[in-house]
Order: C-alpha cells, then sequence, then structure tokens
C-alpha cells in the first residue's frame, strides 16, 4: 500500500474520542491506525500551547507540527502528523506569508537564508494588495507547511463564513494562500492542499446550494463568481470561471483529487450542520480537500472520502499514491523522496530514522517536551555508595521536641483525672465534700471500672470555662440522656442514673453509674454562679418553670423513698411533655418546589407525534435571540420540510407561544 494522506477537522483535537471506535483506545497512536494514514493533517483543535500534552505530542512513531492561535483561547489550530516509519519532512514552519519566527529565535521565516526556509512567500507587493495585517493573518494558527523532497504539503483551517462579519478576513486569507502555492509552483515545487477551506466549488458541492441562490435571487454565473469561490475555481483544474481570469491567476495550478476520481458522485459531503441534525439525511457540503499540483496526477492511485466515521461534525477525506512515481525524468519509489537523504534508498531503508533527522519546528522541540524522561528513570536510578547522606542538625528546638518530660505526655485517664480536679476547683465547695463516701471517687479513678465510652467533652468543657469571661446559661438545654448508650441486657439498665437535672450538655460532669446508685450522687456543673440546689428547691423550681426537655427520670428525694423508675407515681406527671414541633413532608415539599420550578414539557410534533427540540435565533434582525420549537427529526436530503416521511415536518412554535397546554 502506498502513501496515505488523511485530512480532518475533528472540531476540538479532543473531540473524536468520545465516539467509536476511537473511544475503545482513546489515543493518538491508534486513531492513525485505524485510518491507516501516514500523514495525518487535523482542524480546528481548539487548544493554546499551553493545553498540549503527552498523549498529543510524544506519540509513539509519529512526529508533530503544530500552529496554534496565539490570542484567542480555544479557536482554530492546526497540526501535521508524519509517521517516522515512512516519511521524514526537511523543513517545517507555520503561517501563509512568513512573517512568524521559529521557536527561540526573532528573525522570520521570510528572512532566513534560502537552505532554512521553505520559500513561495508573498512579495510586499502581494501582501499590500491583501489590505491585512500579515502578523494577524497567520497569529490565528490556520496553517502549517511541511516539505519533503517530493513535495510541500499545506494543512490549512480557513476562516469560515461568519454571517458576513469577517468577509474581508476570509477574502484575504484565501488570496494569499492563492499567491504562495503559485509561488511555490513556479519555484518547481509540488504543492498538496490539505485541509477545510469553508469553500464550495459549484452547486453540487452544496446540498442547500438552491435555496441560498433562490433566496439571494442569484443565478448559476453568479454563484460560482462570489469572490471567495471565483478564487478558489481559478486555483483548480476545472474549476468553472465565468469571464477573463484575474490577473496572475492565468493558469490553474491544482488538481481536486476526489472529484477527479468521482466526478458526477452528488452528496460527496464532508461537513454537516449539528445543530439541525443533517449528518443523516446527508444534508451536507464539501468543504474538505485534499489537492495536489497538476503534474502530481499520475502520482494518485485513489480519493475518497468516509463519511462513515463520527468524532465530528466532518469526516475524514483521503488520498492514497502509488508506491512508485515519475520523478525528475525517472521512476523512483515514493518512500526515497518522502525521507532525508540517505534514509531510504530504491525502497529499502538504509538507516533508521534518528533525533537528528528533526527539524526545528517539531512539536516534540517545545522546550516542555523536548529532552523529556521517562518516569521509570525516576526510580531506576539508586545513590552511588561513595555518596554520604549527612545527618540532619538537631538543634536546642528538635531536642526539646524530642526528649519531652515524662509528665508532658498524659494518658486518657489522667487527662480526665485532671479536669475533674480542675473543674472541682471552680465550685465554692471542693467535690470531696460533695461526695459523703470516698470510695466513690476512688472508683471514677480505678481503671477496671473505667466506663466503655470516657466523658472526652469534660476537658474540652472545662478548658473553654477556663478561657472564658464568665459562664453563661444556655437556652433550650439539651438532657444528658444523649451521653448514655442504650444498654442490650435488662441487668445493665439498672446502672442508668435515677436522678439527673438539666443541666447543660457542654459543662456537664458525669460520674460512673455505680457510684450514682450506691451514694445518690448529684450531678452537677462546674458553674460557679450555680450553685447545688437541694431536693425540695430542686421540685418547687421545677413546678414553677419547667424546663423545655423532660429529664430521664423524676426527681426524688433520696433512692429510699423513691419506688422504682418505672412506676407510676404523682410524681411523675410532674413535668408536662413540651408540644410536638410542626412536622414537614420532605417529599411533598420537594415535590412542590419541582412542580413550582419545572419547565413545560415540549410539544408535540404535527408529523410525527414525538417531542420537539428547542432552538435560538441567530439570524439577524427582529428575532435574533428568540427560542423556538421544531421537530426533532433530521433534515432530510433535500432540505424541506416534508410530511408523511421520516424526515424533519413543518412543526414550528415560538416558545413565547407555548406554555406547556
Amino acid at each position: 500500500m502506498g502513501l496515505r494522506i488523511t485530512t480532518w477537522n475533528v472540531n476540538g483535537i479532543r473531540n473524536p474520542f468520545g465516539y467509536q471506535p476511537w473511544s475503545a483506545t482513546r489515543t493518538f497512536n491508534a486513531m492513525f491506525d485505524i485510518l491507516e494514514a501516514d500523514i495525518v493533517i487535523l482542524q480546528e483543535l481548539k487548544i493554546q500551547r499551553k493545553d498540549l500534552t503527552d498523549e498529543m505530542v510524544l506519540v509513539p512513531g509519529w512526529d508533530c507540527f503544530f500552529s496554534l492561535p496565539k490570542h484567542k483561547k480555544g479557536y482554530s489550530g492546526v497540526a501535521i502528523y508524519t509517521r517516522q516509519s515512512v516519511c521524514a519532512p526537511i523543513k517545517a514552519e507555520e503561517g501563509i506569508l512568513g512573517v512568524l519566527s521559529p521557536t527561540g529565535t526573532s528573525t522570520a521565516y521570510r528572512d532566513l537564508p534560502s537552505d532554512k526556509s521553505i520559500g513561495g512567500y508573498p512579495s510586499e507587493a502581494q501582501i499590500e494588495e491583501l489590505d491585512i495585517n500579515p502578523a494577524e493573518l497567520d497569529a490565528e494558527g490556520r496553517c502549517v507547511v511541511v516539505e519533503f523532497p517530493a513535495f510541500v504539503i499545506f494543512g490549512v483551517y480557513s476562516p469560515a463564513n461568519s454571517n458576513g462579519l469577517r468577509d474581508h478576513f476570509r477574502y484575504g486569507f484565501l488570496a494569499a494562500l492563492d499567491a504562495r502555492i503559485r509561488n511555490l509552483d513556479a519555484m518547481g515545487k509540488h504543492v498538496i492542499l490539505t485541509g477545510d477551506l469553508n469553500v464550495s466549488r459549484e452547486e453540487m458541492d452544496t446540498a442547500k446550494a438552491e435555496e441560498s441562490r433562490r433566496q439571494e435571487g442569484l443565478s448559476h454565473e453568479e454563484y460560482i463568481s462570489t469572490p471567495n469561490r471565483r478564487i478558489f475555481n481559478q486555483l483548480l483544474e476545472g474549476g468553472d470561471v465565468v469571464g477573463d481570469r484575474d490577473e496572475g491567476r492565468g493558469k490553474p495550478v491544482l488538481w481536486d483529487i476526489c472529484r477527479g476520481f468521482h466526478p458526477s458522485r452528488t452528496g460527496m459531503y464532508t461537513h454537516w450542520e449539528q445543530k439541525i441534525n443533517a449528518r443523516p439525511g446527508n444534508f451536507g457540503s464539501r468543504i474538505d480537500y485534499v489537492l495536489c499540483s497538476v503534474g502530481m496526477k499520475a502520482w494518485v492511485s485513489a480519493g475518497d472520502i468516509q463519511e462513515g466515521l463520527f468524532g465530528s461534525d466532518h469526516c475524514p477525506v483521503y488520498a492514497t499514491f502509488k508506491d512508485r512515481v515519475e520523478h525528475a525524468g525517472q521512476e523512483v519509489f515514493l518512500t526515497d523522496i518522502m525521507n532525508t537523504p540517505g534514509i531510504f534508498k530504491d525502497g529499502r531503508r538504509l538507516r533508521e530514522w534518528g533525533p537528528k533527522d528533526r527539524v526545528p519546528f517539531s512539536g516534540r522541540l517545545l522546550p516542555e517536551f523536548d529532552k523529556r524522561r521517562s518516569i521509570k528513570d525516576m526510580f531506576s536510578k539508586k545513590p552511588s555508595s561513595n555518596v554520604s547522606i549527612p545527618s540532619p542538625v538537631r538543634g536546642p528546638t528538635s531536642e526539646l521536641s524530642l526528649a519531652a518530660p515524662k509528665d508532658a505526655v498524659e494518658s486518657p485517664r489522667s487527662a480526665e483525672k485532671a479536669s475533674l480536679e480542675r473543674m472541682s476547683t471552680q465550685e465554692e465547695t471542693p467535690l470531696s465534700t460533695k461526695v459523703p463516701n470516698s470510695a466513690s471517687v476512688t472508683n471514677t479513678t480505678n481503671p477496671h471500672l473505667k466506663r466503655k465510652n470516657p466523658p472526652s467533652p469534660v476537658g474540652t468543657a472545662a478548658k473553654k470555662q477556663a478561657t472564658g469571661a464568665a459562664s453563661k446559661n444556655v437556652n433550650g438545654q439539651k438532657s444528658l440522656k444523649g451521653f448514655f448508650k442504650p444498654r442490650n441486657d435488662a441487668g445493665q439498665k439498672k446502672s442508668l442514673p435515677e436522678k439527673t437535672e438539666d443541666l447543660d450538655e457542654a459543662t456537664a460532669v458525669c460520674l460512673p453509674a455505680s457510684s450514682c446508685e450506691e451514694e445518690n450522687v448529684d450531678l452537677f456543673t462546674p458553674n460557679p454562679d450555680l450553685k447545688r440546689p437541694s431536693a425540695d428547691a430542686s421540685a418547687s423550681a421545677a413546678a414553677k418553670d419547667p424546663p423545655k426537655i423532660p429529664p430521664l427520670s423524676p426527681p426524688t428525694a433520696s433512692p429510699k423513698s423513691s419506688p422504682s423508675t418505672t412506676t407510676n407515681t404523682p410524681s411523675n406527671h410532674h413535668f408536662p411533655p413540651p408540644p410536638s414541633p410542626p412536622v414537614f413532608d420532605s417529599v411533598a415539599s420537594k415535590e412542590s418546589w419541582s412542580r413550582l420550578f419545572k419547565k413545560p414539557p415540549p410539544p408535540l410534533c404535527e408529523g410525527h407525534d414525538e417531542p420537539c427540540i428547542s432552538l435560538t435565533s441567530k439570524k439577524k434582525g427582529f428575532n435574533c435571540g428568540r427560542r423556538f420549537w421544531i421537530c426533532s427529526k433530521p433534515v432530510g436530503p433535500s432540505g424541506e420540510k416534508e410530511v408523511g416521511t421520516m424526515w424533519r415536518c413543518k412543526t414550528f412554535i415560538w416558545a413565547s407561544d407555548w406554555n406547556g397546554g
């Protein structure tokens, strides 16, 4: 199989990987193998230089060349990839006019010596006729030029028709491209032009040509004589040109490969508008090309589009060249003239491609990718044995931190004990006076009687009170019930305290259940302003101002005068239950809000009784920016709205006229 060149507007360099078959591997190497291409030209990359990654640049077995926009973000961008086993460029650069400079230099391409530049740059007079800033024209990342001994190949992304806003720039770009190609042809060099040129040759290359002619009232002669189409047709062999040719464009220099192999084929489109879902009905246009010099027609063996490959609003276009071609009056192997001299001879490889064969504009030579090391190398090398690693110098700070005193490290039990002691000092009466039996205090520090959940909030609460200015009562105090874990067995339920007080959760100190049960030790708060009331005082205060949250069990004077905690007595009904808070149904509330903000359902189309799709008008005029509903079916081959078919029907509803009824 001979050399194969493929061009594809990918509409974002990562875009194809969301489609089959590219999503299976998600690598450029696998993508190029599926395309079976040796030179791949990608347009509309929509990235800047800072967005380049290893996967884009360091493709195994491939060299690459990028032209990216210098100012705008996510805009245009062209790349050319070359397979190192088949071809090796001898020169490469970006831009049409040659006013840009190679990386790391300030000398423009057009000012370099002839052996360092490709040549054919438009003259000063030709640039003046363009009436466009040369730096602006080349700074949008729209052209990459690569030279092989056999030919010079252009990868181009021409400006699109932006509702007439950039017609002058678009015309100047095509005029500059025409001048550069003709200059190279005059130098005796073969030229291949590839990419998205955003211009169609004639009516058969655009499905909506008849509609456009009817709307604008154009005849065939007027249609093919529009400024951009006229330049393009004068560049092509067989192009339809009305009247005399323009000055400097006396003869055609390029041949349309796909049209040359399929001269009468209709519907050979390469681009379809996504907004109207035009691809299923093949309502598109042919604006992507692989063109070659007229003298290279005998080199080409095939050319076609690949409309079955998805991944963009464009499809790939390819051309295949023969293994042996006529060059400089003799038949040679194409590989001999597609590489640096000395790599191939008579179709046989003499040596492998090496880094010295890489041209300066290569993406692999960008500073951020040049001489890159594999991450495996970072772990393969070990430090030499004769290199001594100095030990860290420890200063006084490190010694203190490493040799801390024994008392500085507290165990959880000692920390708990210390916090109890600190809190007890804040009371008017020491803790020992409040607990008659000293054995109960001893039990609190006995590790054998330690509870499963240590009272961790105690230390925190004590620390906060020590630093605070004064203690304050907190409204809505919680019960101490939350501090006790539920016990599974009935025997352990007796260990719960029989008497609790509605105290602050953050400042309450909980003694072990055993001591409370044996000696009826009241739970207390360390707040000095809150003195421990007596049992009668507590009962009277509770009767006057019942707490908001009921206690765990009713207060009693002593365990002897109180029956079991499960026995109902009049004192059990001393505190009325608080009113229940209002209950909100979260599900019903969510459904209510969802109905409030839910958009009305789309209308059903008349022809298929299926939901319509919403679009926004961008046509200049009164309705610009208005939303409307149309049939969701794709546009048919005719481009017209049809009735009783599988294609788009005539349904059209302004969004302002639809209320979901």
